[in-house]
């Protein structure tokens, strides 16, 4: 999703201003029935995504070792959460950012045959993400990956599969307001749209305000073709790294990429509101291609990228779904901390609460034990 938060404003994490001075009402007042309601939100929405695109629940690790290379490097410039063992110094173990390159791993490690795939109830750390009240230092999403076949690399199979993922999306919100009492916003059907048209047809707009277009028009869109540079050599919409998602390949409508954001209309903020981001993966071709035009090239002699090259991880498609990011739409709060417990600007945790906004487990204390740093 691309951020509009402004650095040089100590208070930009705030939700926007529509949403303060007492104009906003969550959902929920009481903490226990909130907690049920995000238990609901989550095993309902993982139960329709099994079933949706065939996906088979799977364990997954807190951590990977550095030089395996099996981290997530997001925009490349992000930096990963690092502890060193007590009795192994020199053995750098890393939180990863999401578990896109292990999943593809995990296909191989568990034999899962073409046209099946896993999911992961992914926990990590984003040391360097925005914090606002989108974002979080802390990221819980359903890491999805699925095995398929060389044919299937192609834009009509990542819409099918799109489809189906945004199908296991609206079911789950028609449960969650069928149950709580909440009105249903999301249509039947989503809209697809590709960043190179939008570009054309918005060239003085920001990343942001294409997506807001889109999504206040439509309500749900798919937006295709994320990462990669303009000819004036600024990012296309959004960063992606190099070794997951192919955002090179041209598409028949004469874009480039096959990948993409499931992004929604969010009624309470009143601004576009991304959900997932997924793709086609990289094969060895688009890899070795990648790593060049991102500068990295060396990257090619990790284990993981050692073992895409010479034909041991199978062709994939994945992407993550935020549980959190979710449930903020589907409980239709205006802050992230309100569903997760989280970290959050002190200053911001105390105006939001003098508004009757509760950040989970945040801004109980006077002097805030959670924002201390020892």
């Amino acid at each position: 999703m691309a951020c509009t938060l402004d650095r040089n404003d100590p208070l930009g994490g705030l939700p926007p201003k529509h949403c303060l001075d007492g104009n906003y009402k969550p959902v929920f007042t009481d903490r226990l029935q909130l907690e049920e309601a995000l238990l609901f939100c989550k095993n309902t929405l993982e139960s329709n995504l099994k079933e949706n695109v065939n996906l088979v629940r799977v364990s997954a690790p807190l951590f990977v070792t550095r030089s395996s290379g099996f981290n997530d490097n997001l925009n490349g410039v992000e930096r990963p959460a690092t502890f060193e063992p007590r009795d192994f110094p020199g053995v750098h173990l890393e939180v990863p950012f999401s578990l896109a390159k292990w999943k593809r791993w995990a296909l191989h490690y568990y034999k899962v045959e073409a046209g099946k795939g896993i999911v992961t109830d992914f926990r990590g750390l984003r040391c360097d993400d925005d914090v606002d009240f989108t974002h979080s230092l802390y990221v819980d999403q359903f890491d999805w990956e699925k095995h398929i076949s060389k044919e299937d690399r192609n834009v009509e199979y990542l819409k099918e599969t799109v489809k189906a993922i945004y199908k296991a999306l609206y079911d789950t919100e028609q449960a969650v307001c069928k149950k709580y009492g909440i009105e249903s916003v999301l249509p039947e059907e989503l809209t697809f749209a590709t960043s190179d048209d939008m570009i054309k047809d918005h060239p003085h707009a920001t990343p942001k305000q294409r997506e807001n277009i889109l999504c206040e028009k439509h309500k749900a869109v798919f937006f295709i073709g994320i990462g990669g540079m303009k000819e004036d050599g600024s990012l296309r919409h959004d960063g992606r790294a190099p070794d997951y998602d192919d955002w090179i390949t041209e598409r028949p409508d004469g874009g480039f990429g096959l990948n993409g954001d499931l992004l929604l209309w969010n009624p309470v903020l009143k601004q576009s509101f991304e959900i997932s981001s997924m793709g086609i993966r990289v094969n060895p071709e688009v890899l070795l291609k990648q790593l060049d035009l991102c500068h990295v090239p060396e990257r090619k002699n990790f284990v993981w990228h050692e073992m895409l090259l010479d034909g041991t991880l199978p062709q994939t498609i994945g992407g993550g779904i935020g549980q959190s990011r979710t449930c903020q739409f589907l409980l239709r709060a205006c802050h992230i901390g309100e569903v997760q417990h989280g970290w959050y600007n002190p200053a911001e945790v105390e105006i939001l609460k003098k508004d009757g906004i509760n950040l989970l487990g945040l801004g109980e204390f006077e002097a805030d034990p959670a924002a201390k740093s020892s």
